[in-house]
């Protein structure tokens, strides 16, 4: 089993930056792909970023290219979303998922997700 935790969300202004952190722990070894999701109230579970092992593969959603970068610290077990120039449209839950395969919209498939932290930006 995969523990994944994040951390990180909050209240910023329209305009402004967050960085979400979410840490792995448990059995880590095989997952290979790492993202984020979010989920905005009344609505459904959306797609944000993802990366594989490496690093050298991404993938964003078009609402967030330019705006928002994931990175990972295998070291540390642990991705990041750096999110920039924060709109009051990046409100929601944002939650972690991590999977051995399953990349891009289809991680929404994934093995492992986080409890989710609230992100509000006020305009």
């Amino acid at each position: 089993q995969v523990q994944l935790v994040e951390s990180g969300g909050g209240l910023v202004q329209a305009g402004g930056s967050l960085r979400l952190s979410c840490a792995a722990s448990g059995s880590t070894f095989g997952i290979n792909v790492m993202g984020w999701f979010r989920q905005a109230p009344g609505k459904g579970r959306e797609f944000v970023a993802c990366i594989n092992w490496s690093g050298s593969i991404t993938d964003y959603a078009d609402s967030v290219k330019g705006r928002f970068t994931i990175s990972r610290d295998n070291a540390k077990n642990t991705v990041y979303l750096q999110m920039n120039t924060l709109k009051s449209e990046d409100t929601a839950v944002y939650y972690c998922a991590a999977d051995r395969i399953r990349f891009g919209r289809g991680l929404s498939s994934a093995d492992y997700w986080g409890q989710g932290t609230q992100v509000t930006v006020s305009s």
